[in-house]
């Protein structure tokens, strides 16, 4: 397993991460947010020093674990280079986040709207995540 490159392509993947999310949730799309019913905190709690840092520790930590998971699977994810790696992203989003954001209208009063944007937006993260670590990342 080849820590160096794991570590890399975490940080990578978490710079690109905050940057595709600020340009999405911030400027392009966030107009989705404002659709009712309005569920969200006052954005001055949420841009507040705590949260900012709470949600950028957990962006590290998600970065880092799904490139040392795909360290880990890394033989048996068919294809090689920044195809693996986006193979590798494709299946994360069906297994991890497809079925936790698509049952969310169930559980809790949100918009449509922002449930099909969210499940768009993380299987366009986790591809470009997936290229990343594809690439960044080669077996010692």
């Amino acid at each position: 397993m080849n820590t160096k490159r794991i570590l890399i392509s975490g940080v990578v993947i978490w710079i690109v991460g905050v940057i595709f999310g600020w340009v999405m949730c911030g400027w392009l799309f966030n107009w989705v947010y404002q659709l009712p019913p309005n569920i969200w905190k006052d954005p001055a709690v949420m841009f507040s020093t705590g949260n900012i840092i709470g949600s950028n520790v957990v962006g590290i930590i998600r970065a880092l674990l799904f490139a040392f998971v795909f360290a880990v699977l890394y033989k048996g994810i068919p294809s090689k280079g920044v195809t693996k790696g986006m193979i590798y992203g494709i299946l994360v989003w069906l297994v991890g986040t497809l079925a936790g954001i698509a049952s969310m209208p169930f559980y809790m009063t949100i918009a449509t709207t922002v449930v099909v944007y969210w499940i768009i937006q993380a299987l366009v993260l986790n591809i470009i995540s997936g290229a990343i670590v594809g690439a960044i990342y080669k077996e010692t």
